[in-house]
């Protein structure tokens, strides 16, 4: 990921690539926090893999493995703060193709492999009908109330409703002060839509969610520009509101969890967390440039979609074969490899296709929405035929109404 420096003018030439760096501390947070969501999930939680306790099959390393659901409020806090500059001096539809490229392909694979996986190994999740498997394909299965094929794409649907409320401000064109607004408008409604309790505005606004992206976007301009009073207030004000919904959301983790477990650790590596994107946000962390961290950041999105029901099926046919430890670490490496092979052979090739195809897609919009364009022979325009030489056999083939329209 590339990001301008701090700075940086806001008129600076978009596509200038000389003004920019690549922030490897990024790469390594969202590996971490990769690895925090798996380890709760497989050394923390009693679902449908283990048939004892976790609390048996890991007594010292249960409850330090719980927090690790913390780490998606990590990836809420880096999605703020990437998307911008994912954003910043594109259009709205060139935004969109690299949001639906970067998520789709590795998404589908997991989806497929799950569903395959669930069929052939019943008995950890329910199996898919292929109703709800062509619906989860949509990556809309949450405001569609169908079952996920796997419990851990409930982010994405949180993912996807930023991304759309981002749409409306990318629409303009990213600037500072639109930003600005941004985040104070998003955390107004945040606030209403936690007082008044509305349904609808509570699925558009997120309260209990937007104050980690909130933050993110904050912590990218202070990178961009340069900090001041309004901007690190904003980011004061998203971690204190944040720990506030943090608490609840530690009691739903302990009933998935199905163990009690302190809230203060949370608080504090809720605070940690913030203060690593400060950080980041004010340049601290410039130094870091291991040359393999930037490989881990692309494991981390496929880890995240493989780990939990097919850890889940290799835990459940593996737990009275193999010391619990060894479980996890053979999994866990099996999981970063097939990771790798999946952004490898997936997502970059599929990628790739994807946003060609979607380039030229948006390309024909823009030019069949032009008033002077009218469809000659369903693939040429107007204005692509007044690119090309008059060519007199040419005009043996128009029809009437053409003919008269040139005359």
């Amino acid at each position: 990921m590339y990001f301008a420096r701090r700075g940086e003018p806001e008129h600076r030439p978009a596509g200038d690539q000389s003004a920019k760096s690549r922030l490897y501390a990024l790469d390594g947070l969202r590996i971490i926090a990769a690895l925090m969501v798996v380890a709760f999930h497989l050394m923390a939680y009693d679902g449908t893999g283990w048939t004892t306790s976790v609390k048996d099959h890991f007594p010292s390393t249960y409850l330090l493995s719980y927090y690790g659901w913390i780490g998606v409020q990590l990836f809420f806090l880096i999605s703020g703060f990437v998307i911008c500059m994912s954003c910043w001096g594109k259009s709205v539809g060139d935004f969109a193709i690299s949001r639906v490229t970067r998520l789709y392909p590795a998404y589908w694979f997991a989806v497929l492999v799950t569903a395959f996986a669930l069929w052939l190994f019943p008995g950890v999740r329910d199996v898919p009908t292929l109703s709800n498997l062509a619906v989860n394909l949509t990556m809309f299965q949450d405001p569609m109330n169908v079952d996920r094929v796997d419990s851990v794409y409930w982010s994405l649907w949180v993912e996807v409703r930023f991304y759309l409320l981002f749409t409306f401000i990318a629409w303009k064109g990213l600037t500072y002060r639109r930003l600005v607004i941004f985040c104070l408008g998003w955390a107004v409604a945040g606030l209403i839509a936690a007082k008044v309790d509305n349904e609808l505005l509570t699925t558009v606004v997120m309260p209990e969610h937007c104050w980690y992206f909130i933050a993110g976007i904050a912590l990218y301009l202070i990178y961009r520009f340069k900090p001041n009073a309004l901007l690190w207030s904003i980011v004061a004000v998203c971690f204190l509101i944040g720990q506030h919904f943090l608490v609840t959301a530690h009691r739903d983790n302990q009933f998935y969890a199905g163990f009690k477990a302190p809230l203060w650790p949370a608080l504090i590596l809720l605070a940690v967390i913030f203060a690593v994107m400060a950080a980041v946000a004010a340049g601290l962390t410039n130094w870091i440039t291991w040359r393999w961290l930037p490989t881990a950041g692309t494991l981390t999105f496929p880890l995240y979609l493989l780990h939990e029901d097919l850890g889940w099926i290799f835990i459940r046919h593996m737990e009275h074969r193999l010391h619990p430890y060894a479980i996890v670490a053979i999994l866990v490496t099996a999981l970063l490899i097939a990771s790798w092979l999946v952004h490898r052979y997936v997502e970059r090739p599929l990628g790739r296709w994807l946003r060609r195809k979607l380039k030229a897609s948006l390309e024909e919009t823009r030019l069949y929405s032009h008033p002077d364009s009218y469809n000659i022979t369903g693939k040429l325009s107007d204005l692509e035929s007044l690119s090309h030489p008059y060519d007199p056999r040419a005009s043996a083939h128009m029809t009437p109404q053409h003919k008269e329209r040139d005359s």
